[in-house]
């Protein structure tokens, strides 16, 4: 528990041996109370490392998607009524010793949501493929254009939110164009448009090398993934 709060965290991984047991590890026990990661349909040992650093996991039987992933751990949360939910990449390129930064503006400043950015002052950029520096800078010329916030990050997963935000009828993250990497750009886009109460801080986002593998993530098809949900929002063609 943190300042009377009571804060789980979510990792959603696919065949994160490796990385993931260090994810779960580095995430500070003194703030959060409980750390729980969602096994999508693994094949490797993504399950038992993640239950050997500490972490309560939620197991798909068959890959869904990240958005499935992350949308099992949300509502896990929400059973388990916890009052913040912090969203942790499930490839160990967050630093969770940052997790305050985005705790406090909603403990303490009253903010629903809170997205972290690696482009603010005090964020920070290791490893950074180029290609990733250009695209995250169009989508959120992009997000800013089409859905009204000024971010600098949005394609960021790295976020805490309230968990009540979850219980908000307009907000529906059980579609099925959801389940992959649609849910997280939606989410962001709706709580934006629900007109809740959101900021930025700076936060550090760390790619592995390529022989790691720094993403599951295909070209043209996962950008279109990402870019659509705020698309489809603007133009009503979704809820």
């Amino acid at each position: 528990m943190y300042k009377n709060k009571k804060i789980i965290v979510v990792m959603a991984s696919l065949n994160e041996e490796g990385k993931i047991g260090s994810g779960v590890s580095k995430v500070p026990r003194d703030l959060i109370d409980e750390v729980v990661v969602v096994d999508d349909g693994s094949v490797d040992n993504t399950a038992e490392e993640a239950r050997l650093a500490g972490a309560t996991v939620l197991r798909h039987e068959k890959n869904l998607g990240a958005g499935a992933g992350y949308r099992s751990g949300f509502f896990y949360g929400l059973k388990k009524g916890y009052d913040i939910i912090v969203e942790l990449a499930g490839d160990d390129q967050d630093n969770p010793e940052e997790i305050a930064r985005l705790l406090d503006p909603i403990i303490d400043e009253g903010y629903d949501y809170v997205h972290g950015s690696r482009w603010l002052s005090g964020g920070k950029r290791l490893n950074h493929p180029w290609h990733r520096i250009v695209t995250t800078k169009i989508y959120s010329f992009l997000f800013r254009v089409l859905i009204g916030f000024s971010a600098t990050d949005a394609t960021n997963g790295f976020r805490a939110f309230k968990t009540k935000i979850l219980e908000d009828k307009r907000i529906n993250l059980w579609q099925d164009w959801l389940n992959r990497y649609e849910l997280e750009p939606y989410f962001f886009a709706k709580v934006v448009l629900s007109g809740y109460k959101i900021k930025e801080v700076p936060v550090t986002k760390f790619y592995h090398s390529k022989k790691k593998g720094y993403t599951k993530m295909v070209p043209i098809i996962s950008w279109w993934s990402i870019l659509r949900p705020i698309i489809l929002l603007r133009l009503g063609i979704k809820k």
